[in-house]
Order: structure tokens, then sequence, then C-alpha cells
């Protein structure tokens, strides 16, 4: 099943491309209006579904992780892990494209009209706020924390109620025991869930390419061919970073998260790629107890492919005005966005909210948003696809740093949770570490 919905995916992917192109070049311009709206309901009930189980699946398998991690001391340890491989990833991501963007210039002569430097870019300007910052991480809820999917709360409760279930101990064991059934009931769901991935991706594609159709890529080739440039080679960086920790391992890593790396690109959304990137992780070796808490804290502190978009998007702004910034105010800047970013967990299209209030820093245009906001979704789309690189990568790592990896798992392998004709037969005994293992 898992091959196969690959393989759909990948082809809905295809069509989706020939089927917008096709609408844009025949279709008025109300017809195209109409048929993205139509196309946007899937895409947009597909996405509902994904957040429908994001909460109790993040909740679910971190409260389950921890409470078989066996020690609080372990778990601070992986989190102090977590964090710092995170901030040295942001470092090199943001670098990198500072680096990028200076060396090629994509912004300069850009032949494109630019817009009035008065005008509104529609994107709300928000600056880092420390109270702010902290209310995004401490929850005044749990209830609220997940009715808005807000990750970084989720991770923050489970931590809480996963080591207090540890501190109990056997008056826990129910509690325990109804986690552990969480998380198999909620990986069946999320296999239920999946079965529609191709024909959202196929919507989100079609109603994209329809809408602003290729030939607008043409106008940006260079911008475009840059960032993508600049995004294999942070794959490299990344997979070779963890080449040098695990081994040859990790060359076949990105065979196993093709998958939610298909569904992150075409959605262009970290969270429809979640629940598969778990699974994938599962497989690949890393104990759940490992995955379960350093996904979800990536996906609040650790958007690689995002970060990268930062500087590289913000410095080709100020080229296409003709700004010319110091290497102090680069340096300046680079160091702004390692902080803002980080408080932008829960904020929709938040790169582009970070580089507004950025640009207004630095004196920049805010603007010359509008040079990019038509080209954006598909830049997104490899970002996206990059973020689940970064911290499926960081993952591995900590689990290698936590005592090394399990035996993998065929990457063709039938998910566990996925619905099959065998439903109904008994699961395979889970992993030392996992939910339901030995601790």
């Amino acid at each position: 099943m898992a091959k196969r919905l690959t393989l759909y995916i990948g082809i809905a992917l295809i069509v989706g491309i020939i089927v917008g192109a096709i609408i844009n070049a025949t279709a008025s311009p109300e017809i195209i209006a109409e048929v993205v709206k139509y196309l946007g309901l899937v895409t947009f009930a597909f996405l509902r579904l994904i957040k429908m189980i994001i909460a109790p699946l993040v909740f679910g398998t971190l409260v389950a992780g921890i409470a078989h991690m066996g020690d609080t001391a372990a778990l601070g340890r992986v989190g102090l892990r977590s964090i710092l491989w995170f901030l040295a990833a942001s470092i090199v991501s943001l670098s990198l494209g500072l680096i990028l963007v200076n060396l090629f210039q994509p912004g300069v002569g850009i032949g494109l009209a630019l817009p009035p430097a008065t005008a509104e870019a529609g994107v709300a300007k928000t600056a880092f706020d420390a109270k702010k910052f902290v209310g995004d991480i401490i929850p005044m809820s749990i209830v609220d924390a997940m009715a808005t999917n807000t990750i970084l709360q989720i991770v923050v409760f489970s931590v809480f109620f996963g080591v207090a279930m540890t501190a109990v101990g056997e008056k826990a064991a129910p509690i325990v025991r109804a986690v552990d059934s969480l998380v198999d009931v909620m990986l069946v769901v999320t296999g239920y869930v999946m079965r529609f991935a191709p024909f959202a991706v196929f919507a989100a594609v079609a109603s994209v390419i329809a809408e602003e159709g290729l030939g607008i890529l043409a106008k940006y080739i260079e911008f475009i061919a840059t960032f993508y440039l600049g995004l294999a080679i942070l794959w490299v960086l990344l997979i070779g970073a963890c080449f040098l920790i695990i081994g040859g391992r990790a060359l076949s890593l990105v065979r196993y998260i093709r998958e939610p790396l298909l569904v992150a690109f075409s959605t262009a959304s970290s969270e429809a790629a979640f629940p598969r990137t778990l699974d994938a992780l599962d497989r690949f070796g890393v104990p759940r107890r490992i995955g379960s808490f350093v996904l979800p804290l990536g996906y609040s502190f650790n958007l690689d492919g995002s970060m990268m978009y930062m500087t590289f998007a913000t410095i080709f702004i100020a080229q296409a005005y003709g700004i010319d910034l110091t290497l102090g105010q680069e340096i300046l800047m680079l160091l702004t966005l390692m902080l803002t970013s980080k408080g932008m967990a829960a904020v929709p299209r938040a790169s582009l909210v970070v580089i507004s209030a950025t640009l207004a820093m630095f004196g920049i245009p805010e603007a010359g948003l509008l040079l990019i906001l038509g080209v954006d979704h598909f830049l997104d789309m490899g970002r996206t696809a990059t973020n689940v690189v970064g911290n499926t990568v960081a993952s591995v790592v900590i689990a290698k740093w936590e005592g090394g990896l399990d035996a993998p798992e065929s990457p063709e392998h039938e998910p566990p949770h996925a619905p099959s004709s065998h439903e109904g037969t008994a699961r395979p005994a889970p992993r030392e570490g996992e939910p339901g293992g030995v601790s």
C-alpha cells in the first residue's frame, strides 16, 4: 500500500500540472476562478482531515514515548540535544541563503516593474514580542491548544503530562495503556486519511497552475532556479551531516521519506506530511519515543527550508530596489531572523510575516513582497519539503546519539497502521523503547 500510494501521489502531481496548464491556457478568467474555487474544496477537505488527526496523534505518541523513556534525565538530554541541533541547522540554513543570494544576485536588474515603495503588500507586520513568544509556547488551555492545532503548546503540555505519569509510576499504568491504544487507533485513522492524498495533491497543484500559469515561472526563472539550487545544497549538507553521524545508512533516508516529501511538496503543508513522516521514521529505525518528541518540536523550531528562504527573499528584495546592505547589516539581519522566526510557529504564512517585519527594520520597502507573492506558492512547495528533510535528519541524528537506531524495515513495507487485506491480524511486537515496548 505504501509503495502504491507514493506512485499515485506522483501521478497526481504530474496530472495536476498538465490539467492546470490546459485550464490556464484555454479558459476565461471567470471560468478559471470557478474551477479554482471547486478544486480548492478538495485540498481544503484534505487539510481539514489532517488537522483533525494532528493533535491527538502528537499528544498520544509524545506522552507514550515519554512514559516509556524511563526517566526525566533522558528526556532532558534529548530536549537539549534537539535544541542545539536546531540552532546549528538554523544558522547553516540562514547563512546559505545569505551566501547564495549575494553570489548570484538574482534581484539585480530583475527587469520587472517595481511596486511603489509606499504600496501595501497585504501581509501583517509583526515585530518580535517576548511576552507573545512565551504565550505561544505555554498553553493557557490544552483544549484551546488542541482546537487550534498549536503543536508547540501541545508538546509542552504532553511533556508535563508524560513526566507526571512517569513520576506516578504504577498508578498511571491504566493511562499508559489507554494512551498506547490511542496511538494505535490514530495511526489507523492516519492510514484512512492518507488514502485521500492523491486527490488533494492533484487539486492543489492544478488550482495553482490554473490560476498563475506556467508563464509566471519564466519571469522569475533566475530567482526560482537559484533558490532551488540552494535547497538542493541544503539537502546535501543535511544528509551529509547525517552520513557523518550514522554512516552509509543515511543515503537510504530519502527513500523512506519520499511519500511525505511528495505530500509536503505538492500541498505546501508541513502538517499534511507530519503523520507519514512519523511513520517513515519508525520504519527507518528511529525509536518512537525519540521521533515522537523531536519531530513535533522540530516543526516549531527547525524549519530549515523556511529559514533559508527568509534571508534569500529579504536580500533579493533589497537588490531589486538597489539597496546595498553592509556585511554588518546582513549579519545583524541573520541574527534578527534567527530570533524572530522562532516566535512565528503558529502564524499563517509565517515566512512572509517574518520577512515583512525584517524589511521594515532595515528600511527596505515592504512593497517588495509584491515581487514574490505571485511565485511564493511555488517556492513554498520546495521549502516545505526541505523542512521535512531537516526534521527527519534531526530525529535520526538524535536517535543515534541516544543509543542507536533499530533495524530498518523495507521502505516499501506495509505500514502497520495502514488498512490492508489482513486487517484484524495481530500487530507485530513493538520495538524496544516504543510505546508498548520494553523501556
